[in-house]
């Protein structure tokens, strides 16, 4: 009986004696899920503060953007880089994260950093190089800019003339000419632009010519008794000064909230170059030297709009020139030219420019003139009965089209080279012009 007793004694303490080292262990787990459990509330803090720093940033841009100041040259703050859990975790376990005994922070990672050259002249004026010096923005007060020019046009001209009288059709008893006239021009010039204001800009260009002309008046083949008696065949050539051209343009519109560059322009032309009614002539009246100037004073109003839209840029211009008559009292047998009112013209053009990269853009367009027919007011020398004072003529209108290509390159942030080529698309145009331009700042402005 004693030993039953014994037996259920023991039975009954068995899982007293179970539960001990459960309890046991179960105390010692705890510290180890409370540190696990401070490290995890640890890292979701980190993470929630680096989240509200990150909004912070997207809002700022997002209020920039709102507000039009995407392109403002001033650069942002950068955002920091997204770290990945493990990272913020691995921070937040080293010395100096919160909870932590060891004491000083450890420093973030580092930000991210601008990659590539920014441009080194933001505000540098826009140039085009089909637009000659009206095609960029005004000069900033108080800059000097110097150009330097070279230019080359041919034109050729090739007529075939009939005098005589036509019998029946496709029968003709007369003489036939050819008329062939060739052109070559050479300009080399310099020029000045200065920044008066912050929208007005005042410039000079002095050019120095080469002209060579050659023409051939010809009978055809057993159209005369004696051909190459009949032949004309005359060249020519001169250099000097050109003809002075002064300008002011002024900055209507800024170009900003999406508006265009607006410039109003005003040339002058002088006429400092060798007048081509006042060259020598021989006893048939025929030029001995070729004329380096129009000889006549001209005045260019116009309007041209620019209109960057990266990355590309529009442009066209609008202008009307008016060229001042003169009395001339020039003899070219058998006439005498009292008086020369060249007629005024229309202009306009447009086009577009490409931008590559930074530093080359490339130009096409077309331009085209309307120049209104010479006035010319002429007498005999020797008066006739059908003739016997002065007669008023006038000569036909003249279309003038040309296709336009150019090339912009900045070498610095101060000179740049820009390239054109114009071919004429109509009859009445210089076959063929290409022209070199170089300009340079050679004064910094406010």
């Amino acid at each position: 009986m004693r030993g039953v007793r014994a037996l259920l004694l023991a039975g009954a303490g068995l899982p007293l004696l179970l539960a001990a080292p459960a309890d046991a262990a179960q105390r010692q787990r705890r510290p180890s899920l409370q540190a696990q459990l401070d490290r995890a509330m640890t890292l979701i803090e980190a993470q929630r503060q680096q989240l509200q720093t990150q909004s912070a940033e997207i809002a700022r841009l997002r209020e920039r953007v709102d507000a039009g100041e995407a392109a403002a040259t001033a650069p942002l703050p950068p955002i920091g880089p997204v770290r990945p859990p493990a990272v913020v975790a691995a921070q937040a376990a080293a010395p100096g994260a919160p909870g932590d005994p060891a004491g000083v922070l450890q420093p973030p990672l580092a930000p991210l950093e601008r990659v590539g050259q920014a441009p080194e002249d933001e505000d540098r004026p826009i140039e085009l190089a089909v637009l000659d010096a009206q095609g960029s923005v005004v000069t900033r007060k108080g800059q000097l800019t110097g150009e330097l020019q070279f230019d080359y046009a041919r034109a050729d001209r090739n007529r075939a003339i009939f005098r005589g009288i036509e019998l029946v059709e496709a029968v003709l008893v007369g003489v036939f000419d050819i008329n062939e006239s060739r052109q070559d021009v050479l300009t080399a010039s310099a020029a000045l632009r200065y920044g008066l204001t912050d929208r007005l800009e005042l410039g000079m260009r002095v050019p120095f010519v080469y002209r060579s002309d050659a023409s051939v008046v010809a009978p055809i083949a057993g159209s005369t008794p004696n051909d190459s008696a009949a032949t004309l065949d005359s060249s020519v050539s001169g250099r000097g000064i050109g003809d002075i051209e002064l300008s002011a343009r002024y900055q209507l519109i800024d170009g900003r909230a999406g508006l265009p560059f607006v410039i109003a322009n005003l040339q002058g032309v002088i006429p400092t170059g060798s007048d081509p009614f006042a060259i020598p002539r021989d006893e048939l009246g025929r030029p001995t030297r070729a004329s380096t100037g129009a000889g006549f004073w001209g005045l260019t109003p116009g309007l041209t709009a620019i209109l960057p839209t990266d990355p590309l840029v529009l442009f066209t211009t609008l202008a009307y020139t008016f060229n001042l008559g003169k009395n001339v009292d020039t003899r070219i047998p058998p006439v005498i030219i009292d008086y020369v009112d060249p007629g005024d013209a229309l202009s306009a053009n447009a086009g577009i420019g490409i931008a590559f990269n930074q530093r080359t853009t490339m130009n096409f367009g077309y331009a085209h003139s309307w120049a209104f027919g010479t006035k010319t007011l002429t007498s005999l020398i020797e008066p006739t009965a059908a003739w016997p004072g002065q007669r008023m003529t006038r000569s036909r209108d003249l279309q003038i089209g040309r296709l336009l290509f150019g090339v912009t390159y900045r070498v610095t942030d101060r000179a740049s080279l820009n390239w054109s080529v114009e071919v004429g698309a109509t009859d009445d145009a210089t076959d063929l012009r290409t022209v070199l331009r170089i300009p340079t700042v050679l004064l910094r402005g406010s």
